[in-house]
């Protein structure tokens, strides 16, 4: 079994033999922190240095070791010490015969935790997580508080601990892969929502268990924030060892936390209530949106936000990059980027935010999860289903086994291609919604990187038609 970080003692890694598993967003962060701390660092990354771009640039100008086109097994096992990137699998035989060894594991999350001297909320669940901290990030900024938001919103942590005094708040998105190897919990924790996702790699039980994570190792003054409308967040609240405030689109909660009464989201503390802002005057989309607000509510309630600065945010609030973002209006078509969409729930909230007729591009890679809601959502709502990628061929047999799915589905290898029939079967007054369903790793590196071939794909359109009116 491989032994805790914390049994490095005071996390000293000067000369101290460092293996980084993974060059994205996390292995440069964390080789960059080891590197300056004295580290003897190697990167250990599957991918070739041509997949990896500018990162291998940047770890040669920090003198760090490279590994690159297969991990080496060698720097893996006989570290002092390993830092896994997320989505690395703690499968893989290296890192398996390196806990055998009892190598001490961490990632950038975890050694994060240990070492932030500020007050830290960390927020989990299955949808909604980059939506509801970058709101909440904005709730402190309303309030004039220093505040630094990072974590899985694709913003490393180490390299901005120096500027994180005890007075400053973070604000952290965590995904289940970040709560693998934590062994702290967020002083505010907040799950919005445990459904089922990444079975492609995960029993569902083992996902719950991550998810649960966020709370497990909280202490008496700590303060957890779960959804009661969520049957898997309510059964959480055996877990919750200090304050628990709970938050719901419901008329009501049971104890502290944030509700939706007569259409307004309403805060409660004890026999206090106060209402804080009207759904209606939310710039977000979707009822799923709305419950992310009222979540971030409660979040930045538990952080002392005040509520004039969580109301001024939340009505100001036009969302994040790849989450139901507007494009563009060509001919009276509306083009959304719903990119980070990777499961077939959230292409439904997707589709049950739009009153108007869609055009909906699907496809990328397969998760195991079932499609029939997202087959009977479809057949209701859409004008037309364009499948690309992957696994187009497998949710074109999905459409076409399921009874009623009476609409228009056609099929083509790749995103450029999807997008230009859109571009011919939508109607003034429709919706192309890039809301795929499927991760985005058939084609591309990351859903960021789909969203913004899709967005550059529509502006290529502007300017045809702009050049067409010439």
């Amino acid at each position: 079994m491989s032994m805790s970080i914390r049994q490095l003692g005071d996390l000293d890694f000067a000369d101290k033999r460092v293996t980084v598993v993974g060059l994205g967003v996390e292995g440069v962060d964390l080789a960059s922190y080891l590197s300056r701390h004295g580290a003897d660092v190697t990167v250990s990354d599957a991918k070739t240095p041509d997949k990896l771009g500018s990162r291998v640039s940047d770890m040669e100008r920090l003198g760090v070791h490279l590994s690159l086109g297969q991990n080496d097994a060698t720097a893996i096992t006989e570290a002092d010490a390993l830092f896994v990137s997320q989505g690395v699998p703690l499968d893989l035989p290296p890192l398996k015969e390196a806990r055998e060894r009892g190598v001490p594991f961490a990632s950038m999350v975890s050694l994060f935790l240990e070492l932030c001297t500020g007050p830290i909320a960390g927020i989990t669940g299955s949808s909604g997580k980059t939506t509801t901290t970058a709101l909440v990030g904005e709730m402190f900024r309303a309030d004039e508080r220093p505040v630094f938001v990072g974590g899985n919103i694709g913003v490393g942590l180490l390299d901005d601990l120096s500027a994180v005094r005890p007075y400053t708040w973070t604000v952290l998105e965590l995904s289940h892969t970040q709560l693998q190897l934590v062994e702290r919990s967020a002083h505010v924790a907040a799950i919005l929502n445990i459904t089922p996702n990444h079975l492609d790699r995960f029993s569902w039980d083992d996902y719950r268990q991550l998810k649960g994570n966020a709370i497990r190792f909280q202490e008496p003054r700590d303060i957890a924030i779960l959804n009661l409308d969520d049957p898997e967040c309510r059964a959480l609240e055996e877990l919750v060892r200090g304050r628990l405030l709970w938050t719901s689109l419901g008329d009501s909660v049971p104890g502290d936390g944030t509700f939706v009464r007569d259409g307004w989201a309403t805060l409660q503390l004890g026999a206090h209530e106060q209402p804080l802002f009207a759904l209606d005057a939310l710039r977000l989309r979707g009822r799923h949106n709305a419950a992310n607000a009222v979540a971030a509510a409660a979040i930045a309630t538990a952080c002392g936000v005040s509520p004039e600065a969580i109301a001024c945010a939340a009505e100001t609030f036009a969302g994040a990059p790849h989450r139901l973002e507007h494009i563009a209006d060509i001919d009276g078509v509306d083009y959304y980027n719903d990119s980070i969409a990777t499961t077939p729930e959230r292409t439904v909230a997707g589709i049950r935010s739009f009153e108007e007729p869609i055009v909906l591009l699907l496809g990328g890679r397969d998760k195991n999860l079932p499609i029939d809601e997202l087959v009977a959502e479809a057949a209701e709502r859409c004008r037309e289903v364009i499948l690309f990628g992957e696994t187009a061929a497998k949710l074109e047999k999905g459409f076409r086994s399921v009874s009623g799915a009476k609409l228009s589905v056609t099929r083509f290898d790749a995103l450029p291609e999807a997008v230009d029939r859109a571009a011919a079967t939508a109607q003034a007054g429709d919706v192309v919604l890039l809301s795929p369903s499927g991760t985005s790793y058939d084609a591309y590196d990351s859903f960021e990187q789909r969203g913004d071939h899709f967005r550059t794909l529509v502006q290529a359109r502007i300017k045809e038609v702009a050049s067409s009116l010439r």
